[in-house]
């Protein structure tokens, strides 16, 4: 178990969990350095590799993992960030914070694999959902969610208040 899970009430996600052998956790120092511009195509407000790995550090603490997927050739594809989390509302569930494939790659299924896996792990921790938001402008990625069989299930109001 990696200290990322150490406080976690749920089991860390193996390999053997996603059941795809293109799809990895991206655990190390060395798998961030190789995420971060793929991140940043989804995210373009990060700073580079090292804003990246300062962030997913502060947020592992809070359940914070990464999955890869990852071509023949062995160049990350896509990538997705997720938590386990219990509320009141959904109870036990699975938030994708984020999911992006690789410009240059889109149309290969390569997210649809990864929120395959997801859907394994989530399952596995005994979720009953697995969530994830975008923004109401988007369509294009509602229509891969829906084909992806994820369904539109809340509306989401916010108020910006300038913290960082």
């Amino acid at each position: 178990m990696n200290a990322s899970h150490a406080h976690s009430p749920w089991p860390a996600p193996s390999i053997l969990d996603l059941a795809d052998s293109a799809l990895r956790p991206l655990d190390s120092a060395s798998d961030l350095r190789l995420a971060a511009p793929l991140m940043q195509q989804l995210r373009p407000q990060l700073d580079g590799a090292a804003d990246f790995a300062a962030r997913v550090q502060r947020q592992r603490l809070q359940g914070y993992q990464l999955i890869g997927a990852f071509a023949p050739d062995g160049s990350l594809a896509a990538l997705a960030g997720y938590r386990l989390q219990e509320n009141l509302v959904y109870g036990r569930f699975l938030y994708v914070d984020d999911l992006v494939t690789d410009a240059s790659r889109r149309g290969g299924q390569w997210g649809a694999r990864l929120l395959q896996g997801l859907e394994r792990v989530a399952r596995a921790a005994g979720c009953a959902q697995l969530v994830l938001d975008t923004g109401l402008a988007n369509a294009r990625a509602q229509r891969f969610y829906f084909r992806a069989g994820l369904y539109t299930g809340a509306l989401r109001f916010q108020k910006m208040l300038g913290g960082g």
